[in-house]
């Protein structure tokens, strides 16, 4: 793909101190009630807006440039144009994998897969990035104009769906049932309806909420009180497959073909389970940045869903020992899963809180031993799971633990928290909710002890403003996006210690915000002299942010020093390469003094 062989020079600012400055109440409101104009051309069209509060738009405004943060911020509101597919080298190629994928996209019958290119070509190719080759792109296209047949006197029969089903339908699936909030009256079986989104709006107290009940009846004319809000934000047309009543009554299934879409992506749900795995071009350059090398000892952090776990354990051809930690029982299990699905048995699990990743030698008396005498706390290998029907309906330990709390008298002991004894009778009342039910084993770690590890991964939980099509940001103010970063700053304590000397940490991000990025590459840099930024290969990101940044309420962050923005790699959303945001830092471990 063209836009993926081109090496990016971002304009970000030079080195500069920012000040930014609160808004007023007057200019708070204004952003909040802004509309768009209500004519049929644009009403009936998708021209999002994201809407930030006032003080985060002049932060990033300040950082980025006030021209150059509008292209992200309306990058952010459409998927990117392409999907990116890893390949499993494991058990295929990329070769056999895209004459796989033509065959599919040319038999598709539903069209949902079908794509062809302006000029007749294939929609497939090979990413040509060095060392990538294993990357396959699969061209979508849009935005598209779509005749929706509007008109006041003849208004479309329209379907309204919540944001994050929209979020998903622009990145290729369908209309689902539970995605469903409201609808036109007298809706049947095989209409042709306008799909449209469910925005929150802002309240009074400055919460955001969407104002209806599912199953609210749309009108479709000026006045419906939510007719302003969906100007603007209609996704495509399709076909009902349930009636009205039907989309509020059965509890899953599709409830719209949507055929004519805004942007038309291909959805590989089901597609060559084991062989592909889905993911963004940023996520899979973080693996290779971690540069793993066979038979080393390796920490994923926080591995779920198992993307770039599995993509470490392909690059060092499933040979070595890679512990994939999540403080998520269900999420350990999906990382077992995918780790299955692909053949890959290098991969171990176990249920940890990245706060809690490191255990001092004096802790881990009652501690599991692997065999290879490493004392590392529980973990499951895959290896020790016969097959995907155990690992599902097997019970861990924890699920019986939590089984037999929830038989227990709501009232509970002296000892026992009000909130604990509101979760029992939740139990007692609904039965057991997701995560004791899933089943399967996920062993629970007491972390590891320090230098444990050749390399370390931190793909750190973030604000996640970096991901695409992102349709709201309205809840993120100055003080979350700065506690974010102190979150991360705590778990990269952790890591720092669980890398031995001579090893490689990695620190990664989805999110476009410099309180998550630059500014924990600062702290990590200037509290641990032993860290130092090391190149990344390959190298097709941005440059970072130099500079600083002052608070009105005297807060002082800082980023960057010259010379280190060319050290790690910002991929901008509004860039030629069309990806996600991401953030990746590479650092050597050097003698720990």
């Amino acid at each position: 793909m063209k836009k993926a062989r081109v090496l990016l020079n971002p304009s970000f600012l030079p080195r500069a101190t920012t000040i930014f400055s609160s808004a007023s109440p007057t200019r708070l409101l204004s952003h909040q009630m802004e509309t768009k104009p209500s004519s049929d051309s644009s009403r009936y069209c998708y021209d999002p807006v994201l809407r930030w509060d006032p003080q985060v738009e002049d932060y990033f405004n300040k950082a980025y440039g006030a021209d150059h943060f509008a292209r992200i911020s309306k990058a952010l509101t459409r998927p990117s144009s392409y999907s990116c597919i890893r390949v499993n080298t494991v058990k295929t190629t990329s070769d056999a994998v895209i004459e796989k994928l033509r065959k599919i996209l040319n038999e598709s019958e539903d069209g949902s897969l079908k794509l062809v290119q302006s000029d007749g070509s294939s929609p497939i190719s090979r990413c040509q990035i060095s060392g990538l080759d294993y990357v396959v792109f699969v061209h979508g296209s849009g935005p598209h104009r779509i005749e929706y047949g509007s008109g006041l006197e003849n208004p479309p029969k329209e379907v309204l769906v919540s944001r994050k089903c929209a979020e998903a339908v622009l990145r290729g699936a369908q209309v689902y049932v539970p995605g469903v909030l409201a609808c036109t009256a007298h809706v049947e079986k095989g209409d042709a309806v306008a799909v449209c989104v469910a925005m929150e709006q802002p309240g009074d107290e400055g919460d955001w909420s969407v104002n209806m009940t599912r199953g609210t009846t749309l009108q479709g004319l000026p006045s419906d009180p939510f007719y302003c809000e969906r100007s603007g934000l209609y996704i495509g047309m399709g076909t009902t497959m349930l009636s009205r009543a039907g989309m509020f009554r059965v509890p899953h299934g599709v409830a719209v073909d949507l055929s004519n879409r805004v942007f038309r992506l291909p959805s590989f749900h089901n597609v060559l389970e084991g062989e592909i795995f889905l993911q963004n071009l940023p996520s899979i350059v973080a693996a290779h940045a971690l540069d793993p090398q066979k038979g080393e000892r390796i920490l994923d952090m926080c591995a779920a869903p198992g993307g770039k776990t599995t993509a470490i354990a392909i690059l060092m051809n499933d040979e070595g020992e890679i512990v994939a930690a999540d403080r998520s029982h269900n999420k350990v299990l999906d990382v077992q899963k995918l780790s299955a699905e692909m053949g890959l048995s290098c991969i171990t699990t176990c249920k940890l809180d990245a706060l809690k990743s490191v255990c001092l030698p004096n802790a881990l008396s009652d501690s599991t031993t692997l065999a290879n005498g490493d004392n590392i706390g529980s973990v499951t290998s895959h290896s020790e799971l016969s097959s995907n029907e155990e690992m599902a309906s097997g019970r861990s330990e924890a699920e019986k633990s939590c089984e037999e709390t929830s038989t227990e008298q709501p009232n509970g002991g002296d000892n026992d928290s009000q909130a604990e004894i509101r979760k029992n009778k939740g139990r007692l009342r609904n039965g057991r909710g997701r995560t004791q039910s899933q089943g399967g084993r996920a062993g629970k770690s007491q972390g590891f002890p320090p230098n444990s590890f050749d390399r370390v991964l931190l793909d750190a939980p973030c604000s996640a403003l970096g991901l695409r099509p992102r349709l709201f940001a309205g809840l993120e103010t100055v003080i979350s996006l700065r506690n974010h970063g102190r979150y991360q700053r705590k778990m990269l304590d952790q890591a720092v210690q669980l890398v031995r000397v001579g090893g490689i940490l990695v620190y990664s991000t989805c999110t476009i915000n410099p309180s998550e990025n630059e500014a924990v590459v600062r702290y990590a840099l200037d509290k641990y002299k032993f860290l130092s930024l090391a190149p990344q290969h390959p190298r097709i990101g941005g440059l970072g942010l130099v500079g600083r940044c002052e608070f009105p309420d005297g807060y002082v962050e800082e980023w960057l020093k010259p010379g280190e923005e060319e050290m790690v790699q910002k991929f901008d959303p509004s860039s030629e390469l069309d990806t996600i945001g991401f953030f990746i830092a590479k650092f050597s471990v050097g003698p720990k003094d």
